[in-house]
């Protein structure tokens, strides 16, 4: 079956949000621009990986340039989007690999989600890699954003997925529903 790419080049919205409960949530990526929206699931923790290395990509191209370059240092107030989903909530897949760039050139950071595939047993292994071509390989998200709104993103997804987290009282870092280790507490464990 080929692949389907579904591609934004600077869209309205890149979220990433949630359904659910704190601890029974289902996490969400969804780019939408002009009335077409993409969504696509992943976990928690691939969520809180995108957001921490899009700022430690943002701050390396920052720091590259010399601070002389569009990436804003934080995110801009004026351009956080805190309101839910787009409606409807339609998944095209469920994320397997994720990858990031930053475009020099054009001074936009590249977003890429790969839905997860398990790898068939004759699919050959080759020195690249498996043997998939861009027409067979697993449908992708890609995304376009300029540094003000990859920070917006990276901001937004590391506050939801902090969300339903009640700080630990010795310490204050977010409590897991799993549970929390204290550094501070000699093993203290809530």
């Amino acid at each position: 079956m080929p692949r389907q790419v579904f591609f934004y080049d600077q869209p309205e919205r890149f979220v990433a949000g949630t359904v659910g409960q704190p601890g029974a949530r289902a996490f969400y990526l969804q780019a939408s621009s002009r009335g077409r929206i993409t969504s696509v699931l992943l976990e928690k923790g691939q969520v809180a990986a995108l957001a921490e290395r899009i700022e430690e990509v943002l701050d390396e191209a920052l720091r590259r340039t010399g601070g002389d370059s569009a990436i804003p240092a934080v995110a801009p107030a004026d351009l956080i989007d805190s309101a839910p989903l787009d409606l409807p909530l339609e998944q095209e897949f469920r994320v397997g690999t994720m990858a990031l760039a930053w475009d020099g050139v054009e001074e936009c950071l590249v977003v890429e989600a790969q839905a997860y595939v398990e790898e068939p047993e004759d699919v050959e292994e080759t020195d690249e890699g498996t043997a998939f071509d861009d027409e067979d390989g697993p449908d992708m998200l890609r995304v376009r954003l300029s540094g003000a709104m990859a920070r917006v993103f990276a901001k937004r997804a590391l506050e939801l997925v902090d969300a339903g987290r009640k700080p630990c009282p010795f310490c204050n870092l977010p409590l897991d529903p799993e549970g929390h280790l204290c550094p501070r507490a000699n093993g203290y464990r809530r």
